[in-house]
């Protein structure tokens, strides 16, 4: 029998309890509706289940084919960042296993999850089942879902090189963007806003946040 199978849900809970209190409440995740949304959310649900046992630990989790769900403070940084309101509809890109939707669920009115993996997707509708102000989107991850555009606020659930305009043209003008960025080979995340034709970001925070397929920059060419 491994470890993981001898947890019980009060071993989550109290795991649980203690990444509030020592991943995040100590480096600046300072909105308490975050705090509670990730104190109630049970992580372990949204990992493999040889993996439940690192469900807390400030690290990315492997979810199988290249993917990672990540950490809970780089995940934390993003959604304090985003300045979520009760009335905002959320594209959230990289759903994975559904453990940030589910997050966002108990903040904002709507969220459409997009998430390009078949296994993820399949696992995420299943953890999701009862959220009810939850959209999980079968898609490329840099395709968006702009059926359901404008949007209030985009999060990128992990880091890129670059954000397509393909994703910018789905957020309402004013809008808020928070992602994790590669820039340099050094993982960052930053905050902006869409304003018209134009998108600003400026980075917050050195943290490293899982890559996300589908965004690399174009290569130059060279000799």
């Amino acid at each position: 029998m491994t470890a993981a199978a001898t947890l019980r849900d009060d071993d989550f809970t109290a795991m649980r309890q203690a990444m509030v209190a020592s991943q995040l409440r100590t480096v600046a995740v300072t909105d308490p509706r975050v705090v509670a949304a990730m104190a109630d959310v049970p992580r372990e649900r949204f990992v493999p289940a040889a993996s439940t046992a690192m469900a807390y630990r400030d690290t990315a989790i492997a979810l199988g084919q290249g993917r990672a769900l990540n950490t809970p403070l780089a995940t934390a940084r993003l959604l304090v960042e985003a300045r979520l309101r009760p009335s905002d509809r959320v594209l959230l890109i990289g759903a994975a296993a559904g453990y940030t939707a589910a997050v966002l669920a108990r903040i904002v009115a709507d969220v459409v999850a997009v998430e390009e993996s078949p296994d993820l997707a399949v696992h995420a509708r299943a953890a999701l089942a009862d959220e009810r102000n939850v959209t999980l989107v079968e898609a490329p991850l840099a395709q968006g879902h702009a059926a359901g555009a404008p949007y209030d606020v985009l999060l990128v659930d992990g880091a890129v090189e670059e954000l397509p305009s393909t994703l910018l043209t789905q957020v309402a003008d004013g809008g808020r963007i928070v992602t994790g960025l590669i820039e340099r080979g050094v993982f960052r995340l930053a905050a902006g806003a869409h304003r018209g034709a134009a998108t600003a970001l400026t980075p917050f925070a050195d943290i490293d946040s899982v890559r996300l397929p589908g965004f690399a920059k174009p290569r130059g060419f060279t000799f």
